[in-house]
């Protein structure tokens, strides 16, 4: 694996080592056209579903508790899950046939989980110009798109609280390079669902 680069702050090294990741799977859910129709968008909730259902037991987690500031205040499965309600989605279950990635009550490896956390608020400080696009769907933060929507204090603050945690946790070079796997294997676990529903011929 490439070796970390020392400069910048870990936020900025993650994002630096993932861009490509990155850069294919936002072309790939764009190629999917999730704002073309309601029906397109609901295939983007699973999609979403499945990634926030994955990551659930996370915020939850004693290990990342005192290392992350409202980490529970942080979690968004459930108002996915509204969302998926409010489109009238009922066949959530038929979606949970493998396990998800982290499990509540499982020991937590705090590296790897911090690269996929890292992948969520990102996706989140992201989520602005999505939900531009999820309003001309006449969806919003209070109907079909609350997952998009910004924290109270914002988006800006919402993100920079938490790359400050992030990268204030003392870490080996070995524990560094399991946050970047964490974070790859995030976004890769997303692409795959993207193809899966989204981007299906």
């Amino acid at each position: 694996m490439n070796q970390i680069p020392t400069h910048d702050s870990r936020a900025k090294r993650l994002k630096a080592m993932t861009t490509g990741t990155h850069d294919r799977l936002d072309k790939s859910v764009m190629a999917g056209d999730p704002f073309a129709s309601r029906g397109n968008y609901a295939k983007f909730l699973k999609v979403q579903y499945l990634f926030h259902r994955d990551i659930a037991a996370l915020y939850q987690a004693a290990e990342l508790d005192s290392l992350l500031p409202d980490l529970a205040g942080r979690r968004r499965f459930e108002v996915v899950t509204q969302d998926l309600t409010d489109l009238g989605v009922v066949d959530i279950q038929g979606l949970e046939v493998s396990p998800a990635r982290f499990v509540a009550g499982d020991a937590v490896d705090v590296p790897t989980a911090l690269g996929w956390l890292y992948v969520a608020e990102g996706s989140s400080l992201g989520a602005a110009f999505l939900l531009k696009f999820a309003a001309k769907l006449d969806l919003n933060a209070e109907f079909g798109a609350r997952h998009l929507a910004p924290a109270d204090e914002g988006r800006g603050l919402h993100w920079r609280t938490f790359t400050a945690a992030l990268d204030s946790v003392d870490l080996t070079p070995d524990e560094e390079l399991r946050v970047v796997a964490g974070a790859e294997d995030a976004f890769v676990s997303v692409h795959d669902r993207v193809r899966r529903f989204l981007t299906v011929s």
